[in-house]
């Protein structure tokens, strides 16, 4: 039997019309985003579905929408391949994603899970808005330029590595100047820079006071030992204890995301297939220029 772990998108995997499609054709899919319009007081699936972009796309709406839609599309797959949750063996996400990966290894519930990832998301957008900031990834520059990109950029303002991805693209976050800086030099080094579609500094201490806020809903969540490894963002490593858990959610608002580390980690623990499962392919992107030759299933939302 394969060794198979489950992979979860993070922020920035949203479109317009994500989750529609299983809410039609899923019962189990439809009575999530039900069940999610009661927590929130606010109709997630019509979002979804027809947006608007701009919406959807900010940080209190998106996370939520991410959460939701992915776990839709997780029971999707347990219909069409029930089988392969008895081989998987481990489980991750990418920033968000890591709160999906909780819930379905059983450490979180949906509604536990559904209301912090809800503070999470409006934690972050006020300490986006408090400090105009942002994300850019540095594609096509190995490790040790970035680290000179990001010296080079600090002297106009505050920027840091926010995100180990894969080779070849390590995000950076940061205040606009130094991210405007950042976009300059990473050009003049050959690289490719994209910026991202997010309210700011994620995965830095430009994220603070968010950090405190999450640290407060967390302490009304209630956590569990996972029934399968979740691996943690922050240290590349899978924790059961409830208490450790919920530290790392918190330093994870301000920590960089070790996703490259991560995979390799899964790798060498003998995993041989994984799948995505939510809206979007990135993470299968970022899995094929980590190890070209390892197989990568979408079950999409």
């Amino acid at each position: 039997m394969a060794k198979v772990a489950f992979l979860f998108p993070g922020q920035g995997a949203q479109f317009v019309g994500m989750g529609a499609a299983l809410a039609d054709s899923k019962p189990e899919a439809a009575a999530l985003f039900r069940q999610a319009g009661d927590i929130l007081g606010e109709d997630l699936l019509e979002l979804c579905r027809n947006g608007p972009a701009e919406r959807l796309n900010a940080t209190d709406m998106s996370q939520p929408a991410i959460f939701v839609s992915s776990l839709a599309a997780l029971e999707s797959l347990r219909q069409s391949e029930p089988m392969v949750f008895d081989e998987c063996v481990a489980t991750a996400g990418l920033s968000l994603g890591e709160y999906t990966a909780l819930v379905f290894a059983g450490a979180m519930s949906f509604e536990d899970g559904l209301k912090v990832v809800r503070e999470r998301g409006r934690a972050m957008q006020a300490a986006a808005e408090a400090t105009p900031s942002g994300m850019i990834s540095a594609l096509l520059l190995d490790l040790p330029v970035v680290e000179e990109v990001v010296r080079e950029a600090s002297v106009a303002g505050r920027i840091r590595i926010a995100n180990y991805l894969c080779p070849g693209n390590t995000v950076l976050s940061g205040d606009m100047a130094a991210i405007n800086a950042a976009e300059r030099i990473i050009e003049e080094k050959s690289g490719k820079p994209i910026r991202l579609t997010v309210a700011g500094a994620f995965h830095t201490d430009l994220m603070k006071p968010a950090d405190e806020r999450l640290a407060a809903v967390l302490a009304g969540a209630t956590i569990s030992p996972p029934k399968i490894p979740v691996w943690s963002n922050v240290d590349a490593r899978p924790h059961s204890d409830p208490v450790k858990i919920r530290d790392l959610l918190v330093r994870q608002v301000l920590s960089p995301v070790r996703w490259e580390e991560t995979i390799r980690a899964l790798l060498a623990e003998g995993v041989e297939r994984f799948y995505e499962i939510g809206p979007g392919k990135v993470l299968a992107g970022l899995l094929k220029r980590i190890n070209r030759k390892i197989e990568c299933r979408n079950c999409a939302a």
